[in-house]
């Protein structure tokens, strides 16, 4: 037997409505968010506020998640930086995203310590992948200098694997 949709054609099957349910509380919205990566307290709130839900509807169901264990914020910057560094950026890089986080400053320095890298040897892996081998070129050098210093290498590790003139702004 045939079934006729709405339009009325024949062997046609009506077609369910497609509009996804909106969460009903901040705390399904959040929760929802989780459920796909790690997100700290304060991008939580910002995508909470952002999707129409009250400022205090979101600090509650933001804290009620850090309080069930959904939440960590120390857990989402140890994820941060291990994704980080596997993808080949440097301590200044990862330094600033998770300032930008909220993360604090001494919790960041102890996540950098703790992760045990050779920044040097990073950065070396990162100039191989990019350009392959040496370059004489004083213009090429300072490109991949500057591809270095984009990725959050230090000056002092970006002068010696480039050789090249660049300011010594910022030392690990």
């Amino acid at each position: 037997m045939r079934r006729r949709s709405d339009s009325g054609k024949e062997g046609e099957v009506p077609k369910a409505d497609k509009k996804p349910k909106a969460p009903r509380s901040a705390f399904d919205k959040a929760l929802g968010l989780l459920a796909r990566r790690e997100h700290s307290q304060r991008e939580l709130r910002q995508k909470l506020n952002r999707g129409g839900f009250a400022r205090d509807e979101s600090t509650a169901a933001v804290e009620r998640l850090g309080d069930l264990g959904y939440q960590d914020d120390s857990r989402f910057a140890e994820v941060l930086v291990r994704s980080r560094i596997g993808q080949g950026y440097g301590p200044a890089r990862i330094r600033a995203e998770l300032k930008s986080q909220g993360i604090s400053d001494a919790a960041i320095r102890e996540l950098l310590e703790a992760a045990d890298v050779d920044w040097r040897v990073l950065a070396s892996s990162q100039l191989r992948r990019r350009y392959g081998g040496t370059s004489a070129d004083p213009a090429e050098r300072a490109r991949r200098a500057q591809f270095l210093l984009r990725r959050g290498f230090a000056a002092a590790t970006v002068r010696g694997l480039t050789h090249a003139d660049v300011d010594d702004t910022d030392d690990d």
